[in-house]
């Protein structure tokens, strides 16, 4: 699908990394999830590269600001100090979808990956946008993607209350 349709569905890719944000290596795996959106039919730009924390919830902000209808955002959702993509995001989220969260854990595991149980990543509405963490590797990325595939289009879509 071309991602210059008037009717194609907006989203935008945030990766957290403090690294990738100064400089000091370059993200992978933004461009992996806007591949993978794209040849879904969204329209979406280059990810959006900032540091952990507070700059992740900015962007997600801004994104639902400029009325996106995803966001999904990759890093940041583990156990080190510095990951806090989950606690910017909460307070965002008008109401959680916590089976999407579950379901990327859980193929995770399934997949043989018993450290994908540790991801704190959400999913969730705010306003008219879907918004799912992903974590910051590139397996965790693909097996999130596995997940997201049939749903992002149908969900985006139930946001605003299309028929099923």
């Amino acid at each position: 699908m071309s991602t210059d349709r008037s009717d194609a569905l907006s989203a935008t890719v945030v990766c957290a990394s403090n690294r990738a944000a100064a400089g000091v290596y370059e993200d992978t795996t933004g461009p992996v999830i806007v591949e993978a959106l794209r040849d879904l039919g969204f329209a979406v730009g280059e990810p959006v590269v900032v540091p952990d924390g507070e700059p992740v919830g900015a962007a997600i902000a801004a994104a639902v600001e400029e009325g996106r209808r995803l966001v999904v955002t990759t890093g940041g959702t583990g156990l080190t100090p510095t990951d806090r993509t989950p606690e910017v995001t909460r307070p965002l989220l008008d109401r959680e979808v916590p089976g999407i969260a579950e379901a990327i854990r859980a193929y995770g595991v399934a997949q043989g990956v018993p450290t994908a149980a540790l991801s704190r990543g959400l999913a969730g509405v705010a306003g008219r946008t879907l918004v799912v963490n992903l974590p910051g590797s590139r397996g965790g990325v693909k097996d999130g993607l596995a997940v997201l595939r049939p749903l992002l289009v149908h969900a985006c879509e139930q946001i605003v209350g299309s028929d099923h």
